[in-house]
């Protein structure tokens, strides 16, 4: 496993990404900014990747079902929430808003694709699931995965430079 070095990457430039990623869709977004201003309280998002999924249901024999990113340019209001708090990176499919591209150049961010319609391909890449917040919200749970060669795509870096 390594650190990503993201102030090297640029756009375009791939990676097969092993380590920890943390999973959070909208709803769960929402519920945690909520949260953090009502009990400043937080989970541990320094240096994380935030992958914007959620996991279909476990197949016996596997840490998670097939896992795909989705749409991430309805997540762009969270944004700042979470590079404020220390996210590296965002992982999910389609251009982001302009408000997300001067984010990443603020805050020294990026942005990775990862391939849509591979979602079975792409759980094969994780080796370990957890629920960390929200268990409510079943696969819109916060949740953590460890993932080995797993496949990311430059596509915005932290100069702002876009694939779009």
């Amino acid at each position: 496993m390594f650190r990503l070095n993201i102030e090297l990457m640029k756009i375009r430039n791939t990676v097969e990404y092993s380590g920890e990623m943390i999973l959070m869709r909208d709803a769960a977004q929402k519920r945690l900014v909520k949260d953090f201003e009502t009990n400043n309280k937080l989970i541990n998002l320094k240096d994380k990747i935030v992958f914007y999924a959620g996991p279909a249901k476990k197949p016996k024999n596997s840490p998670v079902g097939a896992i795909g990113p989705t749409t991430s340019e309805r997540m762009d209001k969270y944004l700042e929430f979470l590079f404020k708090n220390g996210v590296l990176g965002t992982v999910g499919k389609g251009k982001r808003s302009e408000l997300a591209i001067e984010l990443c150049k603020k805050y020294r961010r990026v942005y990775f694709v990862t391939p849509s319609g591979s979602a079975a391909a792409l759980s094969k890449c994780i080796i370990k699931h957890d629920v960390l917040l929200f268990p409510d919200l079943q696969t819109e749970a916060i949740q953590k995965i460890q993932v080995k060669d797993f496949p990311l795509y430059v596509a915005i870096d932290i100069f702002g430079n876009s694939i779009f």
